[in-house]
């Protein structure tokens, strides 16, 4: 199996091997899925400055990986001035590339990779910390936020300068970043004056890098999955399954023969997002890599021959299925209910730039309501409340907590 890993990284995973996360930045802005300044506006006019194959020739040093990993897909880099970011901390991702990048409207590589340093030195979240300054510095262009609250600090969109500085008040909690320490959701609430509207999270949790008006399944995971704005929890980024390519050989071998697009939220889409949805929960239950390009019969050949179990595909797929049950137990429990499941009210506007500006694409809110209704019940939960009911639980063996959704 470890040897068929490797053939398969060989033939499926070279770019991450060779970059890591990353590459083709102008074509991730040419179509719209490169948040920009707070994800307000949709194209980043200096997109090709903030991707992988910039941060190779700039400031990349190696590249390295986990543990016997044969994908690598690591930066490491090194930066000495004007900012100093220590090769200790690795290198900067997608992720990263956007959150205190683009979102942030920055292009400065070595402001990039000084707030990546800030932040793993720190352990903080760099989507959440983009995030919180990219919030931040709309709310100082609107005025809620001003230089006395910063300390003089101009919080303009584009500045590098500003946002590293901010991102280190932020990991001292030092005067306006131990209000935005707390994350967006709390800092609004602190700072009033209609700040929510610019808080880009999803029960409370700032959003991943990815445009959910470009990827109308990907919208829908960002509301239904039970600890918010993950971007790696859904299992869908719509835009993988538009035509044929490795990973439609994974929705093949759930029974998904075919391509679909990026912008489509039928009830063919929001059935398919369910089963990638429950698939990606199997492979966080099993600690798997999902940049290792297993297919769904190999990793249940790699369960049954670590645990022993005469496992199958569709056993595997039960499992996160009742996973993403428990899961959402647990939310009812703590009082969360659907009017949670609920994008930014940004979303269902067209942005203001690019190719989404341009053919006025965004999300529909009666449609997402239609599509979390169907997802509820194909999860076996009320349609009305996503609320698990007591005979899916039972059918998991889960009859001793039907009581935490029925109190």
């Amino acid at each position: 199996m470890a040897k068929t890993g490797v053939e398969a990284v060989r033939k499926y995973a070279t770019s991450l091997s060779d970059f890591g996360t990353g590459v083709g930045m102008l074509g991730s802005t040419l179509s719209g899925n490169l948040p920009t300044r707070n994800f307000r506006d949709g194209y980043f006019e200096r997109a090709e400055e903030i991707g992988a194959e910039s941060i190779r020739d700039k400031i990349r040093i190696d590249m390295e990986g986990c543990y016997a990993c044969s994908v690598r897909c690591k930066k490491v880099c090194e930066v000495k001035t004007p900012f100093e970011a220590d090769s200790a901390y690795g290198g900067p991702e997608y992720e990263t590339f956007a959150a205190v990048g683009s979102n942030c409207g920055v292009s400065d590589l070595k402001a990039i990779a000084r707030a990546h340093h800030i932040c793993h030195a720190n352990s903080l979240d760099t989507i959440s910390t983009g995030a919180t300054i990219a919030f931040a510095m709309e709310c100082f262009e609107n005025g809620l936020i001003t230089t006395k609250d910063t300390g003089g600090l101009e919080l303009r969109f584009g500045d590098g300068e500003a946002m590293v500085k901010l991102a280190e008040m932020i990991a001292a909690r030092e005067g306006l970043g131990n209000v935005l320490a707390e994350g967006t959701k709390r800092a609004a609430e602190v700072i009033g004056g209609g700040a929510e509207k610019f808080v880009m999270a999803v029960k409370g949790v700032e959003m991943g890098m990815h445009e959910p008006r470009l990827k109308f399944g990907l919208g829908l995971g960002f509301c239904v999955i039970p600890h918010g704005g993950d971007h790696n929890a859904p299992g869908l980024q719509d835009t993988l399954y538009e035509k044929d390519g490795r990973p439609m050989l994974l929705a093949r071998e759930l029974g998904w023969l075919d391509p679909m697009p990026a912008n489509e939220l039928s009830p063919r889409k929001v059935a398919f997002f369910k089963d990638l949805n429950c698939w990606r929960a199997l492979n966080d239950s099993a600690l798997m890599c999902i940049f290792v390009p297993w297919s769904a019969q190999q990793l249940s050949d790699i369960v049954s021959m670590t645990t022993g179990w005469n496992t199958t595909v569709y056993e595997c797929l039960k499992v996160g299925e009742r996973a993403v049950t428990m899961a959402r137990v647990f939310n009812v429990r703590e009082g969360l209910t659907r009017a949670d499941d609920m994008l930014p009210d940004r979303f269902f506007s067209p942005p203001r730039l690019g190719s989404l500006a341009q053919a006025k694409q965004a999300m529909n809110r009666e449609q997402l309501e239609k599509a979390k209704s169907f997802y509820y019940s194909l999860m076996g939960w009320n349609p009305d409340t996503g609320v698990p009911t007591a005979e899916k639980l039972e059918s998991f063996g889960l009859g001793h907590l039907v009581g935490a959704v029925t109190k």
